[in-house]
Parts: C-alpha cells; sequence; structure tokens
C-alpha cells in the first residue's frame, strides 16, 4: 500500500506543476498581450525553473520501479489521462503565445521599415538578409 502511494503522490505531484504551468502560460499570454517586457521577464524566469522542476520530477518517475508497475498494471489509468490533457491544453497555449510573438515582431519589423522609409528614402539600404535597414545618410552622417 505505500508503494502505490506514492505512485499517486507522484502522478498528484505531477498534475500540481502541470496545472501551475497552464495557469503561468495563461499569464505570459496576459503579458505579451500587455506589452510588458519587464513583467515577462519575470514570467519566463518563473516559466523556466517550472519546467527544470517537471522535468526532474518526470525522470524521478520514470525510473520509480513501483510506479511502472503501477502503470503497467492500469492503477493510474485516470491520473495519468488528467496529465496528458493537461499537457495538451499547455501545449496549445504555448502555441498561442508563440503565435502572439510572432505577431508582435512582424508588427515591430513593420513599425521600423515604415520609419525608416519615412525618414528618408534615398539612405535607405538593404542588410545581407535583404531586410531594410537605415544607411548612414540616414542619420546624417556623410562619408
Amino acid at each position: 500500500m505505500l508503494n502505490e502511494n506514492s505512485s499517486q503522490q507522484f502522478v498528484a505531484r505531477q498534475l500540481s506543476q502541470l496545472h501551475a504551468l497552464e495557469a503561468l502560460l495563461l499569464h505570459e499570454k496576459e503579458t505579451l498581450q500587455q506589452h510588458d517586457p519587464l513583467a515577462l521577464n519575470e514570467v519566463t524566469q518563473q516559466k523556466n525553473l517550472l519546467l527544470v522542476a517537471i522535468k526532474e520530477l518526470d525522470s524521478q518517475i520514470g525510473t520509480d520501479q513501483q510506479f511502472l508497475q503501477d502503470k503497467k498494471a492500469g492503477l493510474l489509468e485516470q491520473e495519468l489521462h488528467d496529465i496528458e490533457a493537461v499537457l495538451m491544453r499547455c501545449q496549445q497555449q504555448n502555441q498561442i503565445n508563440g503565435h502572439i510573438i510572432q505577431q508582435s515582431q512582424l508588427s515591430v519589423e513593420r513599425m521600423k521599415t515604415s520609419l525608416l522609409e519615412s525618414k528618408t528614402k534615398t539612405g535607405l539600404t538593404y542588410n545581407s538578409k535583404g531586410k531594410k535597414s537605415g544607411g548612414l545618410s540616414s542619420i546624417a552622417i556623410k562619408a
């Protein structure tokens, strides 16, 4: 019984960590939408710490013989199903956050291009990647 309880504790801890990750990802989405870089740095640090903890627990679970036996015997089916469901929601939210980041980067790039074009069309040059950038003449330096 003690070993089964140990397996249940592992699963409960993992589920708790994944719920915390899910909440953190939702907070990250709000932070991204508010364009708050300081808060985003804090959320990123928290997320990294939590992901390390999740990885460590997952390693412990993967090597625990009693857990593996309990899983094989089907004693943890519902708990593992719950974990998979939360994990899927985390993955979906992470994809949404990634999409928000991509859209923000595109907006910044469009704004940069617009500012460069409005500054001066004659000083506009292209970098090695084919992106527009301001040449020396755009900052009033003549060679």
